[in-house]
């Protein structure tokens, strides 16, 4: 993370070139001082992933308006990656996957966050490419519980990168991924032995460690470019954020030739407190940067309270702007949802009684919107 938290430095209206040697890339950004333009930058130091920075701790709203800057974004390779024209899809299947290498494991919550996420970077060295709102399947070691004799069965988790990976050059990808820990329920004790096998084997991986991946696979989260101008209201919990950060790096961090984003993208993220929250810091750069272009708000249960007083989940945050999400959405804009399966039920009750309200038919909504395919939904 610390790359990029010095890309943000970079004199304004720079392009930032990077290139495909890993240890060349580190290394540029460990120097004290870097000139673009004549104009010097220090690089900060590396975001400490296990503490946050702390930056939104004392903030309910962060839905705003700043001064407008003019953002660098980074170049990116090779670029035949955006030649296709359908996506690539079953590339390596579970009979046949393919070996990739862990390059990091990064835990990105904070201390009183309930739970450990983790953000990792896999090296497919190019083989395994994917688009923007895809999967991997990744298969752990060790035999099938259900099945002794057969190896585990493939997991999937949505990809949180774009296709140039967190590197640029097209070799790696990232997962998001957030330990499943069971807990006895007569005890309150963790018992290991019901852990969630493939997020533990993840969470717990080293660089240089191989893995096994599958993929990709989906096409029902894919972002749209054919208009660069639309709008994409963009709903998650937890670690259902993953495919989002990939459209938005592509949207405002890379400069991909191809795709000039110029509407606007609207992120809704629901977590339990301010030490749970996934990517903040490269969101509410995005904010800074591209005030037109993105908006941004959390709904935070362990520390928010919704209009009734009760905690406040992101259906709340969706009915306090539901008159503006439903004019957006008449108007042709794509609305995406991934998380839990447990959101959809709150979202779709709040979604039908605003629709009411409004003295319209959530049915008939509903249907035209999965008909003009405006409506995405990736839930586990």
């Amino acid at each position: 993370m610390s790359h990029l938290m010095a890309l943000s430095q970079v004199s304004l209206g720079a392009t930032v070139s990077v290139g495909s040697d890993a240890s060349l890339r580190r290394s540029v950004f460990k120097a004290q001082n870097v000139n673009f333009s004549d104009k010097s930058w220090a690089p900060v130091l590396p975001l400490d992933l296990k503490t946050k920075s702390g930056r939104l701790r004392n903030k309910s709203v962060v839905c705003m308006s700043v001064q407008q800057a003019s953002a660098p974004k980074v170049a990116v390779s090779p670029l035949e990656l955006d030649n296709a024209t359908e996506p690539p899809l079953n590339i390596y299947k579970p009979k046949e996957p393919y070996t990739a290498t862990i390059v990091s494991v990064e835990r990105i919550v904070g201390p009183k966050a309930p739970g450990e996420t983790c953000h990792i970077v896999i090296d497919h060295g190019g083989n395994v490419p994917y688009w923007e709102g895809q999967s991997y399947g990744v298969i752990p070691p060790g035999e099938n519980p259900k099945k002794p004799g057969a190896p585990n069965n493939v997991r999937l988790y949505s990809i949180a990168s774009t296709r140039y990976g967190d590197y640029f050059d097209g070799k790696t990808t990232s997962l998001c991924v957030r330990r499943a820990v069971y807990y006895d329920p007569e005890t309150g004790k963790e018992d290991p032995s019901k852990n969630g096998v493939c997020s533990n084997y993840l969470c717990n991986s080293k660089p240089g460690d191989k893995i096994k991946i599958t993929g990709p696979a989906g096409k029902i989260m894919l972002l749209p470019e054919d208009n660069p101008n639309a709008t994409h209201i963009m709903i998650a919990t937890g670690t259902g954020v993953a495919p989002y950060r990939g459209y938005l790096r592509r949207m405002f961090m890379e400069a991909v030739p191809t795709f000039k984003f110029g509407g606007l993208a609207w992120l809704f993220l629901g977590v339990a407190n301010t030490d749970s929250l996934l990517y903040d810091e490269e969101f509410s750069k995005y904010l800074k940067d591209y005030p037109d272009n993105f908006r941004y708000d959390i709904a935070l249960s362990r520390e928010h309270k919704n209009k009734r007083g009760g905690k406040m989940y992101v259906q709340d945050k969706i009915e306090e702007y539901s008159d503006e999400i439903f004019k957006l959405l008449d108007g042709g804009a794509h609305i995406y949802f991934c998380g839990l399966k447990g959101m959809m039920p709150g979202i779709q009750e709040t979604l039908k009684r605003v629709a009411e309200e409004r003295g319209e038919s959530w049915e008939e909504k509903l249907s035209q919107l999965k008909k003009n395919k405006q409506w995405h939904v990736e839930v586990y």
